[in-house]
């Protein structure tokens, strides 16, 4: 046996099958509004409303994965801005707390030399 698997292995996996679960859902809503717009032409034939269903669904499916990729790259972009600036905050904390370092260590040998 190797063990149980890793934390991040399990996040991986969740995230693979919430992404799944959440497309399918989109391709169901997809089909559905489909059938609701053609539903009211009667005049179409069989081979008509399936050719427009099918269009209609592919279209909703291709503005929906335009809005997700979308919606992804502006979350890469905040995770990097977001981490660029806890890394700049941490900076200052360290060097706010070297200065006080310093500064209790100067006030300290000069109390000593006194």
């Amino acid at each position: 046996m190797s063990g149980p698997p890793r934390q991040g292995t399990d996040d991986a996996l969740a995230n693979e099958v919430e992404g799944y679960l959440l497309w399918q859902a989109r391709i169901a809503e997809a089909e559905q509004r489909a059938r609701e717009f053609t539903g009211p032409l009667e005049w179409l034939t069989t081979a008509q409303r399936e050719e427009i269903e099918h269009r209609y669904t592919a279209d909703a499916l291709a503005r929906s994965r335009a809005d997700l990729e979308r919606i992804a790259a502006r979350c890469r972009s905040l995770r990097a801005e977001y981490e660029g600036r806890y890394r700049e905050l941490k900076r200052r904390c360290v060097a706010v707390a070297l200065a006080v370092c310093a500064g209790c260590t100067a006030l300290a040998t000069l109390l000593l030399l006194l």
